[in-house]
């Protein structure tokens, strides 16, 4: 075999490897990628649908299973509907969000309050579909916003509920600024026992 064969045998040999690695690529990497960003971007929905619509009244939150107890939910939500949503509520709700410490997240466009467990950070999301918010901490965000949803996860175990406890006096507190209702997932106006079973009492 002379050197030229050789040669062209070697690059015959490379195409068919290269041909070979780009299908691998195709039907194992591609689809694995698109698994990955179709669970971010259900992960994001599931953060933000929990949401009544605009053109709604604000008693019709998007359904999902009530907050019963820790162990039966994936997430706890509350819905607060300002009483008199105007550019004066936006104000004090941006104000609030900066003395709770929150922090935008642009990918999910909401705020995140970390809490006594920043690595479970309490989820500020707009009441209504989207379910997404503006940065209200950077100039000419003009959007009146209606109502907020607060969303947190249960603990693993009770012992460590105090992100719950915060999420629920956040709730109370927002309720009182904007002379709010606030809504469980089921469309019922929170009560004190409402949040005794999401604490876990």
């Amino acid at each position: 075999m002379d050197r030229t064969t050789t040669i062209i045998l070697l690059a015959f040999a490379s195409l068919v490897l290269g041909a070979l690695a780009t299908a691998i690529f195709i039907y194992v990497i591609v689809p694995w990628r698109r698994r990955r960003r179709k669970k971010r971007a259900d992960a994001i929905a599931k953060a933000a649908n929990p949401t009544p619509s605009p053109t709604d009244s604000p008693e019709e939150p998007e359904p999902s299973k009530p907050a019963k107890s820790s162990k039966t939910v994936k997430q706890h939500s509350l819905f607060i509907i300002f009483d008199q949503p105007n550019e004066s509520s936006d104000e004090r709700l941006t104000e609030w969000l900066r003395e709770k410490g929150a922090h935008y997240d642009s990918l999910k466009k909401v705020f995140l309050i970390n809490g006594q467990q920043p690595a479970n950070p309490i989820t500020i999301a707009n009441a209504f579909l989207p379910g997404e918010l503006p940065d209200l901490f950077r100039e000419g965000a003009s959007e009146t916003i209606k109502g907020i949803s607060l969303i947190v996860k249960p603990p693993l175990r009770k012992r460590r509920n105090q992100q719950v406890v915060i999420f629920v006096e956040l709730a109370k507190e927002a309720a009182t600024l904007f002379n709010a209702n606030v809504l469980d997932t089921s469309h019922d106006v929170a009560t004190e026992e409402t949040y005794a079973q999401i604490i876990g009492e």
